[in-house]
């Protein structure tokens, strides 16, 4: 009887030296963003009994393929048209009403060094997934693959969906899909870390206090197979008018200029006169800018300034964008290139369009011919006939969200 006890004592020591063990080891940012994304975490992580749970692993299936088509339909191309016709990229890479958007970021600018994008979603938080309810877990996932579903499909976030999505688990905020990009990009994830700028652009880590108007955002320090280190910076900030003048996001961003710019399914914000200084920052302040129709409208560019390539079909917003429809643009569109990927509202092939705007060397100083940012916008030409709205994909795991 008192061996059997001791037998006992001994099993229930080895067995509580056991879990502290596994709680021990540590759960890293990269396995859990592998975890995120349906990718097998290392052979050592906590994480790697979760995997063997079915709804993780219907999970897996489900991105494997999703991101096997996004590779294959658009990815790869647009990386190869980058390679072609990005001569000289800088090593900072700018893009504004990103959302978590690193997957297009980074096919475009692949050969950045720092990323620095910049929306109104929050960062929000991914805790150790160990330490969550299995039901949390589960949900987790879904939320992902839910929050994800517009951009797999046609290459941009709703926004109205994403708000819903990230803030209905523990599991919440931009981080989640930053997370799920990077893994699924071939990144490796060494540190995360929050941090907040001040009114002036100052960066504070840790308890340092920002200040009034702090912009919050999170800093990612990850690297590709070439193993070299890079930066990826997510600010939740209010790009109006008067939330850039007040916030230090621009004066952060001046510190890391000039770079590259991407604008991508921006709403025509930067149409309207609510939105001139980050506007007029991006024409300061970028060597190169790629866009669809919803960036800076062609009429604010100072042409002595700047060279055009276009790329694609113009074929006008879609209903949801009347009033934007630009006969400069169109015009510069009949000697566009073409292009085999689609991008934006018109996520189709044959329906998308690109700019490519390079600044000349030495241009700064050319005389304006462009639309001061004091000034209206132009206003639009009387309505045309457009081409018929994209149609969605047949009904599947993605879903067009109104």
């Amino acid at each position: 009887m008192f061996r059997a006890m001791r037998l006992a004592a001994v099993a229930l020591a080895l067995m509580a030296a056991a879990i502290s063990s596994v709680r021990a080891a540590e759960v890293t940012f990269d396995d859990t963003a592998r975890f995120l994304a349906g990718m097998q975490p290392s052979a050592d992580s906590p994480l790697l009994a979760l995997t063997k749970d079915p709804s993780w692993q219907r999970h897996a299936r489900f991105f494997d393929g999703a991101f096997a088509q996004l590779e294959q339909r658009q990815l790869s191309k647009i990386r190869d048209w980058s390679e072609v016709n990005l001569a000289a990229p800088r090593p900072t890479m700018f893009y504004f009403f990103s959302g978590p958007d690193f997957l297009y970021a980074n096919a475009f600018y692949s050969k950045a060094s720092t990323y620095v994008l910049g929306a109104l979603e929050p960062v929000g938080a991914v805790p150790d997934p160990t330490r969550l309810q299995r039901g949390s877990v589960n949900a987790a996932l879904y939320n992902v693959e839910r929050s994800l579903g517009s951009i797999l499909s046609f290459s941009f976030f709703i926004t109205k969906q994403m708000k819903v999505d990230l803030h209905s688990n523990q599991v919440n905020g931009t981080l989640p899909i930053l997370y799920v990009f990077l893994a699924r990009s071939g990144k490796t994830i060494r540190n995360v870390e929050m941090v907040a700028l001040d009114d002036k652009g100052g960066m504070h880590t840790g308890n340092d206090n920002p200040g009034p108007n702090a912009t919050r955002g999170v800093r990612i320090t990850f690297a590709g197979a070439d193993g070299e280190a890079r930066t990826l910076y997510y600010f939740s900030t209010d790009l109006s008018n008067s939330g850039a003048r007040a916030a230090g996001f621009l004066k952060f961003c001046q510190t890391l200029g000039p770079g590259n710019s991407l604008i991508k399914s921006a709403s025509y914000l930067l149409h309207a006169g609510n939105f001139t200084v980050v506007r007029d920052w991006l024409l300061a302040n970028s060597a190169t800018i790629i866009q669809d129709d919803s960036g800076i409208p062609l009429a604010n560019y100072n042409s002595r300034q700047w060279r055009f390539f276009p790329f694609g079909r113009y074929l006008g917003p879609i209903n949801e964008f009347p009033g934007r429809y630009q006969e400069r643009y169109a015009e510069l569109f009949t000697r566009a290139q073409p292009i085999d990927f689609g991008v934006g509202y018109r996520w189709r092939m044959h329906e998308s369009n690109l700019l490519l705007s390079v600044k000349i060397p030495g241009s700064e100083t050319a005389p304006a011919e462009t639309t001061s940012s004091a000034e209206p916008p132009p206003k639009p030409r009387p309505k045309r006939p457009r081409p018929p709205e994209p149609i969605p994909p047949p009904p599947g795991r993605f879903f067009w969200f109104r």
